[in-house]
């Protein structure tokens, strides 16, 4: 099993993203589809129950194009081959291109929040999130030196929690770790069951907030449904309340 060397997944990664001339599709494109080889290889060998979702073919090329990675790598082959990928039933939301299931394309969700214009170099990338309403974010600088690291933005406390792990082993974390361990607390009983039934759009506010003393028991907060981007934001501004 082959995994992109840090290295050259930043390169990939990363630097394409500050090229004044993007490149088009097809220099992003190659006939040997290596990293979808790879993600076949390892879905096909998952332990965690996986939906990849089916890739809109022109979206897939859109979001490719804007994002700027070849398909060699594991993030250019889940962007230009699926719609993003659900693990858990959905409780985990890989971003690809955008399917009707999870109606985001990782280039699409990343503007405004960690670039303003498609080709410029981001700092960092959200490329996944979970219905708890945590973010999954690789660092391209703005959180510390460890370059093309995942990162875990936790709702029980707010802060990027250093995964160590590359993007490519992250689509490993999540298709073979025990998520009831790294969720230890965070899972309310019937979660798979409300959770089968979210879009990938959407996720669960807790209050109390999670953060807090009274919201440690999550099986004695009361939750409500609300657009993953106004978690987001709300995140966002309560580290910025809380001077993090």
């Amino acid at each position: 099993m082959k995994f992109l060397t840090a290295v050259t997944f930043l390169f990939i990664t990363l630097n394409t993203f500050s090229q004044n001339k993007m490149r088009p599709v097809n220099e992003l494109t190659n006939n040997k589809n290596l990293g979808w080889k790879d993600i076949q290889e390892w879905s096909g060998k998952a332990t965690n129950k996986l939906e990849i979702l089916p890739a809109d073919p022109q979206k897939a090329k859109d979001a490719l194009y804007q994002t700027q990675v070849t398909t060699d790598s594991a993030m250019g082959a889940v962007i230009y081959k699926t719609g993003g990928i659900l693990v858990d039933d959905g409780w985990i939301r890989i971003l690809g291109s955008g399917n009707a299931k999870l109606d985001r394309s990782l280039p699409g969700w990343n503007k405004g929040k960690s670039f303003k214009e498609f080709g410029e170099k981001p700092d960092f990338l959200l490329v996944a999130d979970d219905a708890l309403g945590g973010f999954f974010i690789l660092n391209g600088g703005a959180l510390g030196t460890d370059l093309g690291k995942m990162y875990y933005l936790s709702p029980d406390n707010l802060q990027y929690e250093a995964l160590d792990i590359s993007y490519s082993e992250f689509l490993l974390f999540c298709f073979n770790n025990d998520l009831n361990k790294f969720y230890e607390g965070s899972r309310w009983e019937k979660w798979r069951e409300e959770v089968s039934k979210l879009n990938g759009d959407k996720v669960f506010n807790f209050y109390p907030f999670l953060w807090t003393e009274e919201g440690q028991d999550i099986n004695k907060t009361s939750r409500k449904i609300i657009p993953v981007e106004e978690q987001y934001g709300f995140n966002i501004d309560i580290r910025k309340q809380m001077g993090l």
